[in-house]
C-alpha cells in the first residue's frame, strides 16, 4: 500500500473513533445529571418526611402524658360533648316484647276531669263520661276519675310469621277496656242501665259503641301477607270510614278531646256499632305510592242487626302528603239506644245480654281525608258525607245485635226523607320538641231538616229544635298539650268546648239558658271539659 494512502486512511480512522467518543463522553454527562437530580430530590424528600416524623412523635408524646378527661353526664349539658354524641349516636333499642314473632302490646290511661255538664261516671264503657255536650248531662257538673281521655285503654296479642318465601301468617286480637272498673268495653251495655229513666240525674252516661264487651272487642282476625300481593285478613276488624277517621283525625283516639272519636257514628259509617265489622273480609295492596283496600261484612242472616256492608278505599303518599277516599253502603245498621220512659221489656222475645231499642236504616257513606307534614308542622282535615234511609228490609222486634244484646223494639221509620249528616274537620299538630307536642283542632257537623210531616215542618220553621228531624248543627273546639318525658310514659292536658244547636239540641236536658226543659229561643246547648292524665304504652 503506498505510504500517502495510509496515511490518509489511519487519519480517518481516528477522527471517526473520536467522534464516537466524543457522542458517548456526551451521552454518561447526560445520564449523571439525571441521576444526581433524582438523588437530591430523594434527599428533600427524606428531609421533609424526618420532619413530619418528628412532629407526629411530638405531638404523640404530649397526648400521652394528658390526664384523661372524666365526664358526668349528669353535670354535662353541652351538646357537642363526647358523651351527647354516642348517645345520639346509638340506634334505640327494641323492648318489643315479643316471642318467635308473636308481640303483647297494649296501652293504659288515666287521669282526672272536670265536666262542666255530665250525668255520673259510667263503668263499662271506654268513654265513660259525657264530655261531648250531650242529651242526658245532668244539670250539675263532674269533677273525678277521667278514664281513657286521650286514648283507650287496651291489651293485644299479635303475630307475624313467615310461611313460605315471602309469604307470612298475621294475626292479631284486642281488647279494649276501662282502667279505672276493669271492665271491658261495653257501650251498649251502658245504654241497657238506663232502659226506663227518665232524662235527669237517674241516669249514667250512656253511648252507643262498637264493642258489647266481647271477649276482644276491638280485634279478632287473621290472614295471609305478602310485600307484593297486598293482605288478606277475616275476622273482626275495624271499617275502613273508622280506619280513615283513625289516620286523620288531630285528635285521633282522644275520647275526652275528638267529636269524631266519641261519637263513633262517623267511623261507623253512620252509626257507631258498624265502626267494627263482624264476619268481614278485607283486602289491602300497594301499587307504588299508592294503596288499595276493600273490605266486606256478611249478614248474619235472618232477624240479625249484623247486616251486609260494603267499603272501598284508595289512597297515597307524596312527599309529606298523604290522601285517602272512602266509599261504602251499609244495610240494617242499627243506632242503639234505652227503651223509653216507663216502657218495660218485650215479653214476647229474648232478653239476651239486655233489651234495647234499635233505629234500622240503610247508610250511605263517602268520607275524605288529608294529611300534611312539613317540618316540625302536621296539618290535618277530613269531610264525610254520611245519607239515612229507611231500611229495605226492615228488622222485627227480637232482632240479634252485637254483644249478646237484642232488639226489644224496633224504628224501621226513623226517616220520612234521608237524612243528611255532615261533618268536616281540620288541625294542626306542633312539635315543640321532639317529645313535646301541642294540637288543636275544630269539628263542625250539621244535618238536613228531613221531617215531612206538615206541622213538624212548621215547628222547626218557627222553633228550630221542636223535632229531632230538624236541621242543626254540632261545633267543636279542641286544644291539647303531650309530652312524651320517658320512653313509654307521657302526660298530657286537654279541653274540648262543644255546642249544640237546631234540631241536633233537641230534648237536651240543660240548655243555654239554664233551662231544664227546651223552650222558645234557647235551641242550643253547650258544653266544656279540662282535664289532665297519664298514659302508659308498651
Amino acid at each position: 500500500m503506498p505510504r500517502l494512502f495510509w496515511g490518509t486512511y489511519v487519519k480517518r480512522t481516528f477522527i471517526s473513533a473520536a467522534a464516537i467518543l466524543a457522542f458517548t463522553a456526551a451521552g454518561h454527562a447526560d445520564e449523571l445529571s439525571d441521576i444526581q437530580a433524582q438523588a437530591k430530590q430523594l434527599r428533600d424528600q427524606n428531609a421533609t418526611m424526618t420532619r413530619r416524623l418528628a412532629d407526629l412523635e411530638k405531638r404523640q408524646k404530649a397526648l400521652e402524658t394528658q390526664k384523661p378527661v372524666l365526664i358526668n353526664p349528669v353535670d354535662a349539658m353541652a351538646a357537642d360533648l363526647p358523651y351527647k354524641a354516642a348517645v345520639k349516636a346509638r340506634p334505640p333499642e327494641n323492648d318489643d316484647i315479643c316471642i318467635k314473632g308473636i308481640c303483647v302490646y297494649g296501652n293504659f290511661d288515666m287521669g282526672a276531669t272536670y265536666i262542666q255538664h255530665s250525668a255520673p261516671f259510667a263503668g263499662s264503657t271506654a268513654g265513660p263520661l259525657d264530655v261531648l255536650v250531650s242529651r242526658n248531662g245532668g244539670m250539675g257538673s263532674y269533677f273525678g276519675v277521667g278514664a281513657n281521655q286521650i286514648s283507650t285503654s287496651f291489651i293485644g296479642l299479635r303475630g307475624k310469621q313467615e310461611i313460605g318465601d315471602n309469604l307470612y301468617a298475621v294475626f292479631n286480637l284486642q281488647t279494649l277496656f276501662n282502667p279505672a272498673s276493669g271492665m271491658n268495653a261495653n257501650g251498649t251495655a251502658t245504654i241497657a242501665q238506663n232502659n226506663g229513666l227518665p232524662f235527669n240525674n237517674l241516669q249514667n252516661s250512656y253511648g252507643d259503641s262498637s264493642k258489647g264487651g266481647q271477649m276482644f272487642n276491638n280485634a279478632a282476625y287473621f290472614g295471609l301477607s305478602s310485600p307484593t300481593y297486598g293482605t288478606f285478613t277475616m275476622g273482626r276488624q275495624s271499617a275502613l270510614t273508622s280506619d280513615l277517621v283513625v289516620n286523620y283525625d288531630p285528635l285521633s283516639g282522644s275520647n275526652s278531646w275528638s267529636v269524631i272519636t266519641f261519637q263513633g257514628a262517623n267511623g261507623g259509617g253512620g252509626d257507631t256499632e258498624n265502626r267494627i265489622y263482624d264476619n268481614s273480609y278485607e283486602y289491602r295492596v300497594n301499587v307504588g305510592p299508592v294503596r288499595f283496600a276493600a273490605e266486606v261484612q256478611a249478614k248474619n242472616g235472618g232477624n240479625s242487626g249484623t247486616g251486609n256492608a260494603f267499603e272501598g278505599n284508595v289512597g297515597f303518599d307524596y312527599m309529606g302528603f298523604s290522601l285517602d277516599v272512602v266509599g261504602g253502603k251499609i244495610f240494617d245498621a242499627v243506632g242503639s239506644s234505652p227503651l223509653g220512659l216507663g216502657v218495660g221489656v218485650n215479653p214476647a222475645v229474648a232478653m239476651g245480654n239486655g233489651q234495647l231499642t234499635a233505629t234500622v236504616s240503610d247508610d250511605t257513606v263517602f268520607s275524605v281525608g288529608a294529611r300534611y307534614t312539613i317540618g316540625p308542622w302536621k296539618l290535618f282535615g277530613g269531610y264525610e258525607h254520611i245519607n239515612y234511609s229507611n231500611p229495605n228490609n226492615p228488622l222485627l222486634p227480637g232482632a240479634f245485635l252485637q254483644g249478646g244484646f237484642i232488639a226489644g223494639a224496633v224504628n224501621n221509620l226513623a226517616f220520612p226523607s234521608d237524612k243528611i249528616l255532615q261533618t268536616a274537620w281540620f288541625g294542626v299538630r306542633y312539635s315543640i320538641t321532639p317529645a313535646l307536642d301541642i294540637t288543636g283542632a275544630y269539628y263542625h257537623e250539621w244535618d238536613n231538616t228531613f221531617a215531612t210531616a206538615p206541622a213538624t215542618l212548621a215547628g222547626c220553621a218557627v222553633l228550630g229544635s221542636s223535632s229531632s228531624q230538624c236541621a242543626g248543627t254540632l261545633d267543636a273546639v279542641s286544644a291539647v298539650i303531650d309530652w312524651r318525658f320517658a320512653r313509654h310514659v307521657d302526660v298530657y292536658a286537654g279541653v274540648m268546648w262543644s255546642q249544640v244547636t237546631g234540631g241536633l239540641a233537641n230534648n237536651f236536658f240543660v240548655n243555654n239558658a239554664g233551662l231544664t226543659t227546651q223552650a222558645v229561643g234557647s235551641n242550643r246547648s253547650s258544653n266544656f271539659d279540662p282535664g289532665v292524665g297519664l298514659r302508659y304504652q308498651f
